[in-house]
């Protein structure tokens, strides 16, 4: 399948403009790397907002997003430019059919990634999940068995529905640091990462409201939405070597 034609990035128009400032900042940043592509592949269950947050970090809507239909079995690349800098964010169905792995699904992933480099693993779940289970950890040996181990590498987890209230008798924190630890660790089995190699897999962690309800600093800008910004500063920082 030919890549899409890359259009300019006009979404950013929609972010309060510190986030436009800090933006351009760290695509110069970039372009200093001699960094001139992002491919950012975007996998998880079904329903964990997996396209919800790629429209919010493009600013546009440019993944469908219904709570009434089910996802689709093809994966969709969205391709935005701006001042020379290309950003291509991958959209991918959930990898769960009735309480299975949808190994069809799987397989036209993997197709349709032939050929393409993927810079950036985001592995979206949401924050109030409460329980794990198995099939939390047959979704991510499923990624690692069709990726290869070294995609948790440059993988970043994003908890979406952020705006939340804990269960009674726990506090936001505690809560946070609860879900995390416990889908860590589910990464870790799943990944095969032991623990003399938790330092070479630093799995950052993202919170991400992406609904109106997002709560917003003095500069207009969501609290606990993953910006873009921010988002390139994680990737800058985060995943050199």
């Amino acid at each position: 399948m030919a890549a899409p034609i890359p259009r300019e990035w006009t979404g950013l128009q929609q972010f309060p403009a510190a986030t436009q400032t800090k933006l351009h900042e760290l695509l110069g940043k970039m372009k200093e790397e001699n960094v001139s592509t992002l491919t950012i592949l975007v996998m998880g269950k079904g329903g964990v907002g997996k396209s919800s947050t790629v429209n919010s970090i493009v600013g546009e809507r440019v993944a469908t997003v219904s709570a009434f239909q089910s996802e689709g079995l093809r994966p969709t690349m969205c391709s935005r430019t701006r001042v020379g800098f290309t950003l291509n964010i991958i959209d991918t169905p959930g990898l769960i059919e009735g309480g299975y792995i949808n190994e069809q699904a799987v397989e036209i992933i993997k197709r349709f990634l032939l050929g393409k480099t993927i810079d950036v693993l985001l592995y979206v779940d949401r924050l109030d999940a409460y329980r794990m289970d198995t099939l939390d950890e047959q979704v991510i040996k499923t990624i690692t068995n069709s990726f290869g181990k070294d995609i948790w590498r440059r993988a970043l987890v994003v908890l979406t529905h952020a705006q939340l209230s804990p269960p009674d008798g726990i506090d936001y924190n505690e809560f946070f640091t609860k879900r995390s630890e416990a889908l860590l660790r589910y990464i870790h089995s799943g990944a095969g990462i032991n623990k003399r190699e938790y330092g070479d897999f630093r799995l950052p962690i993202a919170l991400v409201e992406n609904s109106g309800r997002c709560k917003t600093n003095e500069h207009g800008e969501k609290m606990m939405l993953l910006t873009v910004g921010r988002f390139f500063r994680m990737v800058l920082h985060g995943f050199q070597t």
